[in-house]
């Protein structure tokens, strides 16, 4: 017959390592899964890095394929690239930028690109490119949301 006092500290540690089990499997399938959403995202990234490898072998800015679909990166303007570098919409853009002579809001650009700029959908994409573009180094973003041409 086995003591009370020990079949009760006994019961107490199964309790603590039936814990400490449970802990231990959910730290584990986190951790599992944590892996294997790294090894999706290598081979993303590899995939990308050939497909930025393969687009910068040819001339023009890079295409990568993103959720499927083929999207044209505008380069950063450190990088020492032109504006040739640039997709023809991002250079149209620059320069309707830089024929206001200051500082310019996205409306009166889409104006000048012929955009129907009285639906705010319509201009959200052009905003969007020049936020790209303020981002990349081609254009400054001031604090009143216009943009002007770096020098």
């Amino acid at each position: 017959m086995v003591d009370p006092e020990v079949h009760e500290r006994i019961t107490a540690r199964r309790a603590e390592l039936d814990e400490l089990e449970e802990q231990l499997v959910k730290q584990l399938s986190e951790v599992r899964a944590e892996r294997d959403e790294l090894a999706v995202a290598v081979r993303v990234w590899q995939r990308m890095s050939e497909q930025l490898d393969d687009e910068r072998a040819t001339a023009g800015s890079p295409v990568v394929q993103v959720a499927g679909r083929a999207v044209r990166l505008a380069p950063d303007r450190a990088s020492g690239g032109a504006e040739s570098a640039l997709p023809a919409d991002f250079q149209r853009i620059l320069a309707a930028v830089r024929q206001a002579g200051g500082s310019v809001a996205t409306r009166a650009v889409g104006e000048a690109l012929g955009l129907d700029t009285g639906v705010r959908g319509k201009l959200e994409p052009l905003r969007g490119k020049l936020t790209k573009l303020a981002d990349r180094g081609w254009l400054h973003k001031r604090g009143d949301g216009k943009f002007t041409v770096r020098p």
